[in-house]
């Protein structure tokens, strides 16, 4: 019978737990993961920057703009969740490669219809018509690589550093928002005037895309892990960060699985206020959103000379992310802000945000009353997602986070065209309506929503 020396074996343990270790995500492969997100969403916001200026020289009626994104977000909302399944599949390279060609394509595609629009080689309608089915490639496609990086990392990273890495994807997706308003004005050249932010992510699409297929290698994950979606990053509030819950699934668990957790609905008993509560908030957001980047227009008598618009606009969009970032970056950990609190007092803050943003004069008072309310959006979107997830049990954090992110997108869908068809009607309807959903949220959330304590105490 052979002898073994008990040295050799725990040098092979220990060589096994090194090789394991040396399997996580290199810095330079984190790099990589953190420029696809960071692309993509500097990129969308980028062209939200432009765009208002674009709808006033192609002289279209602002709604017709803000609906052109509807369809993309309807896809997105839909697409997401079926591309997150799939990376499991096929692979979450595979699908980032599909996110990132959906984001060129679409982006090239979009460029073009517009720039051919405002030469006057298309009609006004077939430009937006055209436009919104271009956009559509990215809501459909696109949506296929955020889900995907966040697998990736997921799968590949143990728990002693996965909460670390995806708050990094995460931060990408956030900063992207900072970073396309800021770069917008700085895109427009001479020859491809307003179009220019699209011609330039083109490329620097394309130069992601070149190195996530040479440097990236394809899927081996050590741990089982499922991407959940982002948001579509239609604009600098909507690129929520989510603390990730989720576990380990080790054999035994996923063996264990048969007797799954039953599907919940929005309107669970337990879920159903903090549903109300994203629902109606969600929308109200959404149509400050959408209005934004045409009121800057209007009150800074920028309608005659769209060019010179997207500079004011990209500014205003820049410290609205800029304060979103804030709130959930710095606020809800330092103050340790609980699901209730963060609720109700970012609801109350966006209100106040709101009404200072619509009874704003100048780029000043604009970019202050904006970031306000998107402070308070910051603190208030978090806020209901951690109610949502605490409100039920562990083995149902799946249900809860898709439930989350439908309600999320829900708001987008049509809540951004609504707020600019009000306020083509009258800015105080408009803003009446945001600030009445905002207090109806409080009111709602200060019977329904369950104190902080009873919360953390039953999880």
């Amino acid at each position: 019978m052979e002898n073994r020396n008990p040295s050799q074996g725990k040098d092979t343990v220990a060589s096994t737990a090194s090789a394991l270790k040396t399997k996580s995500i290199s810095r330079g492969r984190m790099a990589l993961l953190f420029a696809v997100m960071l692309t993509t969403a500097a990129g969308n916001t980028a062209m939200q920057s432009v765009m208002p200026s674009i709808g006033t020289a192609l002289q279209v009626s602002d709604f017709w703009i803000s609906l052109a994104y509807t369809w993309s977000a309807l896809l997105w909302m839909t697409c997401a969740p079926f591309w997150a399944r799939r990376s499991d599949q096929r692979g979450r390279k595979a699908m980032m490669t599909l996110g990132m060609i959906g984001f060129i394509v679409s982006m090239g595609l979009c460029g073009i219809v517009l720039w051919f629009g405002l030469l006057g080689l298309l009609p006004a309608f077939w430009t937006l018509l055209l436009f919104a089915l271009a956009r559509s490639l990215y809501g459909g496609f696109g949506s296929a690589a955020p889900p995907a990086v966040q697998a990736y990392v997921a799968s590949r990273t143990d728990r002693s550093e996965r909460t670390q890495a995806l708050a990094l994807i995460a931060s990408s997706f956030g900063l992207g928002t900072v970073l396309g308003p800021a770069l917008a004005p700085l895109l427009v050249f001479p020859v491809v005037g307003l179009t220019g932010p699209f011609a330039a992510f083109v490329v620097i699409g394309i130069v992601t895309l070149v190195a996530l297929r040479l440097r990236l290698p394809n899927d081996e994950p050590q741990y089982p892990a499922r991407g959940r979606g982002f948001d579509e990053p239609f604009s600098a509030g909507s690129a929520t960060s989510q603390e990730s819950n989720d576990e380990e699934v080790s054999v035994s668990s996923s063996a264990s699985s048969d007797a799954s957790p039953k599907r919940l609905s929005w309107w669970e008993p337990r879920i159903r206020p903090w549903v109300v509560a994203g629902l109606l908030g969600g929308h109200a957001q959404a149509m400050v959103l959408g209005i934004v980047g045409f009121l800057v227009l209007d009150r800074l008598g920028l309608r005659s000379d769209p060019l010179a618009g997207t500079g004011p606009v990209g500014i205003v969009l820049m410290c609205g992310a800029i304060a979103t970032l804030l709130a959930q970056w710095g606020v809800i950990p330092r103050l340790d802000l609980g699901p209730r609190a963060s609720t109700l007092w970012g609801i109350s803050l966006a209100a106040v945000g709101t009404v200072m943003f619509a009874l704003a004069a100048d780029l000043h008072a604009i970019a202050l009353g904006y970031a306000i309310a998107s402070l308070g959006f910051g603190l208030f979107r978090p806020g209901t997602t951690a109610g949502t997830s605490l409100a039920v049990t562990r083995s149902e954090q799946g249900e809860a986070s898709g439930i989350v992110a439908s309600v999320a997108g829900a708001a987008f869908v049509f809540a951004p065209a609504l707020g600019v068809w009000l306020y083509s009607i009258s800015e105080v309807v408009a803003f009446g309506t945001v600030v009445s959903l905002c207090i109806l949220v409080f009111a709602l959330g200060w019977r329904q929503l369950q104190s902080d304590n009873v919360l953390t105490s039953n999880h």
